[in-house]
């Protein structure tokens, strides 16, 4: 056999308006693993998101194969034409192997075909061909091969016209969709994360079968729709899917306490806005600015207090007193549902809800140096991340009103930036420690230990005291003999 024709340039003979740019490092694999399946006598192609990215021009780091036979075989084979060979992962229940080279990860599978049990997302796998392969795929865009074979190297395989869909932009199955979702109800939050991640449409078949099988959902592990949850959220327009989620019905399953956001309500004549929608674009607005997963998860949580919190207030209107502090509190239930990690993420989420409206109360004119180091030492290192969030938060359509909010908050990030350069306290802690307090009364553990420690803390926030060991000290000593406290070493 001659050398194989690199990808690029066998694409260059059909008439299709994309075109596969493989690096030469691809090209390379791709001619190592197809050396290898030629002596195995193993017919093999690269199928599904590869192709579908390189179609549309996006950068991708893993690569499927599959083979008609043993893909672990394969694998292996593989593997043993690099210098050094990298390490190979298998999992024997699936017939799957994959290895990683540098930061591209390349899976081995044999083609298999597949029939499902009613109550179970598991699969009865057999081996099959390569058309069974493709019947399985969730969508017409993710089917799509390339021969790896010496007699068609190259050519694109295409049975269900997906290209014709990446081109319409278009999501939906190659079979039956309410076959596809109900045999496997996790495509039905996959259709939904490739419209978001894409900016895709839902075919409206398909999109009503999504609708019909929505119960089917509460067969997946709440990890599998976390992970796709998340993977909504990373996605450049995350409302995409979130409304999707929404407007299918998944979301009423999946998260009623996001849906309980929707709407509005109105009382002689006074309305409120849709807290739903309003989250939406403000995980929007986040997006531009950060792809921080948490910083997002605390736009979407931002204000999950409200619908406990709501009151029509005579004379006044609608009001959501408190709703942050409700909403901080709910954050951590929430992560555990989610079996998102109860760790420093869960706390920074929860700390971001907690915090978000205390800058806007500081856009006020004639803000004090004390309400300005309060904020500083209740955010600490988090503050940029607290002011990213408080300005995704303002949504009006009043491009007026919007331009003076965001003049505001560049007025309260220089105060922030004044106190912080004057008082530095940020991360501060207050001079005098507890265990300093115990040891000047001798103390043990306990109230009075606290009442000074507190006492000491906000007379340096409030600057009724320098923030020093020695204004400390002395304040420590006279809040002492109000607790009739005296102490045993000076």
């Amino acid at each position: 056999m001659g050398e194989l024709l690199p990808l690029a340039r066998y694409f260059g003979t059909f008439a299709i308006p994309m075109d596969i740019q493989c690096t030469e490092k691809e090209l390379f694999v791709f001619n190592k693993i197809a050396a290898a399946a030629r002596e195995l006598g193993m017919p093999c192609y690269v199928i599904g998101g590869f192709v579908r990215d390189k179609l549309l021009g996006r950068e991708t780091k893993d690569a499927d194969i599959v083979c008609i036979g043993d893909g672990i075989r394969l694998a292996t084979a593989v593997a043993c034409r690099f210098r050094p060979a990298p390490k190979i992962s298998f999992f024997k229940n699936f017939g799957t192997a994959h290895f990683r080279l540098d930061d591209w990860e390349i899976e081995f599978v044999g083609a298999r075909k597949e029939s499902y049990g009613y109550h179970s997302r598991n699969p009865e796998v057999s081996p099959g061909t390569l058309e069974d392969d493709q019947l399985r795929r969730d969508f017409t865009i993710n089917a799509l091969a390339i021969s790896l074979n010496e007699a068609d190297y190259g050519k694109l395989i295409d049975p269900f016209e997906g290209v014709g869909d990446l081109r319409k932009r278009v999501i939906q199955t190659p079979l039956d969709p309410v076959r596809t979702f109900s045999d496997d109800p996790l495509r039905m939050m996959r259709a939904i994360r490739f419209a978001s991640q894409l900016n895709f449409e839902i075919a409206p078949a398909t999109f009503q079968a999504i609708r019909d099988n929505r119960e089917r959902i509460r067969i997946i592990s709440q990890e599998r729709i976390t992970e796709e949850i998340n993977k909504i959220l990373l996605s450049p327009k995350p409302s995409i899917g979130l409304d999707l989620l929404y407007k299918s019905g998944l979301l009423h399953i999946i998260f009623p306490k996001m849906v309980d956001l929707a709407g509005t309500e109105n009382i002689d004549g006074i309305g409120h806005k849709d807290n739903f929608y309003h989250t939406l674009q403000v995980v929007d607005n986040i997006s531009v600015h950060t792809a921080d997963l948490w910083l997002r998860w605390a736009a979407l949580l931002h204000d999950i207090g409200k619908p406990l919190t709501k009151k029509f207030e005579q004379g006044h209107g609608w009001t959501f007193h408190g709703h942050e502090v409700v909403g901080g509190r709910m954050v951590s239930k929430i992560f555990s549902a989610f079996k998102l990690p109860l760790n420093e993420k869960m706390r920074f989420v929860r700390k971001m809800v907690e915090l978000h409206h205390r800058p806007i109360s500081l856009t006020k004119e004639n803000i004090t140096d004390s309400a300005i180091r309060r904020l500083l030492f209740d955010a600490g290192e988090d503050i940029e991340s607290l002011m990213i969030l408080c300005k995704a938060d303002i949504t009006s359509k009043n491009k007026l009103k919007v331009r003076r909010y965001l003049e505001n908050f560049d007025y309260v990030s220089q105060r922030l930036k004044e106190v912080e350069e004057k008082d530095k306290i940020r991360n501060w802690q207050p001079p005098i420690t507890g265990e300093m307090i115990m040891d000047i009364f001798g103390l043990s553990p306990g109230k009075e230990v606290g009442i000074l420690k507190n006492a000491i803390r906000e007379a340096i926030l409030d600057g009724e005291i320098g923030n020093n060991y020695d204004d400390a000290f002395d304040f420590m000593m006279k809040k002492a003999e109000t607790l009739n406290l005296k102490p045993v070493k000076q």
